[in-house]
């Protein structure tokens, strides 16, 4: 039966040329432990480095002794096993279950080598409680879809070898194996969502309908083609609407509503978004999108909000406040900046276009967030002054940004507004500052543009 399965496992794995090795997330049970020995022999095969990770959770009074026995097992298969403590909050609304899943998948990451392929045993059954899961939460295709069999993780590769395995040919196969496996009390337990379906629903659907699983893994395949073609679709739209961030508005009118919605969902997957439920992507079109000109309009949900600015839609934070810290600058020290900000350092720079001049002795630098009301700025090259509310509409800053871009004052003077522009007076004729703001992993460069 071993022999059987681990054909099948090999014929599952991709060429493992490209692997820089194997590392099996391995829990003790039935199910990851025969996966551990399938790739065992895979690996010994191929030449390939395995390891093994076990995540002690603390929640049973057994988990020292399952410890003990993953050790034991990895000792008699001559694996490295790497254990990892963690420690999740009860009663913080969120359920130990999903804690626990989120916990074991960071550690995973933290633990992955460039090019490693991470192992994990879903299998078939696990398949069919996903999309009865996904159909609990009325999820569309890309839930329905369920669990892939490959993707990337953590600069290597995620791989589910035993997903169209069923759970009863494991537990055939693990009977013949020459050491057992831990059994986790809490899989009894019926109040989880998952042991429910595993435990009272599951077994009366097979036992009228045996080939459930299979038939399920069928539609599941059917959805994940589906779910691609609707990728492709909108990957095709976004090239004609999107730009950075931001979802132009124009190009949507062209779009059928559900065509519409699907470019919409596809922007904010993009940006790691919490997706809409398909009553709140109608509220995007018509509160947002088809607001008054004049109008301001937001819509919030999950901790994201889609704003309209300059016939564009962006995704933001809900509530990002203007700040008004002064912050002491050192050139040469980068200054971490509040609310998320990023960093922001001030270099000096031989030679350059828009360079700083340097400060003199009586203008210690320092960067703000506000400019008094009232207070003129003359951008270097501009014919006059204007307030700084005209000035950040002309340059396009969206109403939410505004009090929370760093602005360089030497002494009591504004020098510059950082990403925008310098102010005259300031530029310097030779050697000079310049100033680097690394803002969510993009470095923007002063003077990033130019208003003449």
């Amino acid at each position: 039966m071993i022999s059987h399965l681990y054909s099948r496992f090999s014929l599952t794995m991709p060429a493992p040329e490209g692997s820089a090795g194997l590392l099996v997330a391995f829990s003790g049970g039935l199910d990851s432990t025969l996966l551990l020995v399938l790739a065992a022999q895979y690996a010994r095969e191929h030449g390939l480095v395995l390891r093994a990770l076990h995540v002690h959770h603390g929640l049973s009074p057994h988990a020292d002794e399952w410890v003990a026995h993953c050790e034991a097992v990895c000792q008699q298969l001559a694996v490295a096993l790497l254990v990892e403590r963690v420690t999740l909050a009860r009663g913080n609304g969120e359920s130990l279950e999903a804690q626990a899943r989120t916990a074991r998948y960071q550690r995973l990451t933290a633990r992955m080598r460039a090019g490693e392929w991470l192992l994990t045993a879903h299998h078939q059954d696990d398949q069919l409680e996903t999309l009865l899961l996904a159909l609990k939460r009325g999820a569309g295709l890309r839930g329905l879809a369920g669990i892939l069999p490959s993707q990337p993780f953590a600069g290597g590769l995620l791989l589910r070898p035993l997903l169209d395995v069923s759970r009863a040919e494991l537990t055939e196969a693990a009977a013949t194996l020459p050491f057992g496996w831990v059994e986790d009390e809490s899989n009894q337990d019926v109040s989880y969502d998952r042991n429910f379906l595993r435990q009272t629903l599951i077994p009366q659907l097979k036992a009228r309908w045996p080939a459930m699983a299979q038939t399920a893994a069928r539609s599941m395949a059917l959805c994940a083609e589906q779910e691609a073609l609707l990728e492709e679709l909108a990957e095709s739209d976004w090239q004609l609407a999107g730009e950075g961030e931001a979802l132009h508005i124009g190009p949507l009118h062209d779009l059928s509503p559900t065509r519409r919605n699907n470019l919409l969902r596809y922007w904010i997957r993009r940006q790691g978004g919490e997706m809409p439920s398909r009553e709140q992507l109608n509220l995007i079109w018509q509160e947002v999108v088809l607001a008054r000109g004049d109008a301001n309009p937001q819509l919030n949900w999950g901790r994201q909000s889609c704003r309209r600015f300059q016939q564009r839609l962006y995704l933001v934070s809900p509530d990002l406040q203007p700040c008004h810290q002064l912050l002491p600058l050192t050139v040469g020290e980068p200054l971490t900046l509040p609310e998320g900000l990023g960093e922001l350092v001030v270099r000096m720079q031989q030679v350059g276009e828009g360079l700083l001049r340097a400060p003199r002795a009586d203008e210690p630098l320092s960067v703000r967030f506000q400019v008094a009301p009232g207070i003129p700025l003359k951008p270097v090259g501009r014919g006059g002054s204007r307030r700084m509310k005209k000035l950040l509409q002309e340059y396009g800053v969206p109403s939410w940004q505004r009090g929370r871009i760093p602005i360089l004052y030497y002494g009591e003077q504004v020098a510059a507004v950082v990403g925008l522009f310098v102010c005259d007076g300031f530029m310097a004729q030779g050697a000079g500052l310049v100033c680097h703001w690394q803002k969510s992993g993009v470095a923007l460069i002063l003077p990033e543009r130019d208003l003449a």
